[in-house]
């Protein structure tokens, strides 16, 4: 498993390439955070275009179970398994905060294996390309959180985990998101989110995660 580390809605980015055949699954899989349990014997099988929304209260371990699908924490019990390359998506858009955008992206979509187009690509599908050259410790809330989206968007990652996508995000930029979401899964890719907001993913599994302490 490798840890890589979306007006008008029609995204130029995925269709540039098919994906490989992506293949998600969890058999069994619990977590504990402390001694608090947060999951357990918890089942999940993905196939190619098929997409999971984690749900629950905060603190109730929707990032702990992206965080171990990435390989990022490890599981107490169970296993996961993946056919493809995983891009995650936290809070945090871990990109250079002196660097502009644009740089800061281009940086790790070479460590991923993206393309320069795949980086413009993804700037026009967020809507940040008018702030390409802004460096990133002057984004705002909203648009860090785009750029943070954007990273995955430009990866050749083929299953996305997403941590609360719609956090700071306006109606645009969500419907932008949701474009993303849909033109990636399209392409035959993964989606996995967690999130406390509605997020437009059709015939997505529904994974509730228990209640915070």
């Amino acid at each position: 498993m490798k840890a890589c580390f979306g007006p008008d809605t029609t995204l130029p980015i995925r269709n540039m390439r098919r994906l490989m055949a992506a293949k998600l699954r969890l058999e069994k899989l619990g977590c504990i955070r402390g001694d608090r349990p947060l999951f357990s014997g918890l089942d999940l099988t993905l196939d190619s275009g098929g997409a999971a929304l984690v749900t629950g209260p905060n603190g109730a371990g929707k990032t702990s179970l992206l965080r171990v699908i990435a390989g990022l924490l490890p599981a107490q019990s169970g296993t996961v398994e993946t056919d493809g390359t995983l891009g995650f998506a936290g809070e945090q858009a871990a990109l250079d905060r002196n660097r502009p955008l644009k740089s800061a992206l281009l940086y790790w979509a070479r460590l991923d294996g993206g393309e320069p187009a795949q980086v413009h690509a993804a700037l026009e599908t967020m809507a940040l390309a008018n702030i390409a050259d802004v460096p990133v410790r002057m984004l705002s809330t909203g648009q860090a959180k785009r750029a943070a989206l954007a990273r995955v968007i430009a990866s050749h990652a083929d299953i996305w985990l997403l941590d609360e996508p719609g956090n700071g995000l306006d109606t645009d930029a969500r419907a932008r998101l949701e474009a993303a979401i849909a033109n990636h899964r399209d392409a035959g890719g993964i989606v996995v989110a967690a999130t406390h907001q509605p997020l437009a993913m059709p015939d997505a599994a529904e994974i509730p995660i228990g209640e915070a302490a």
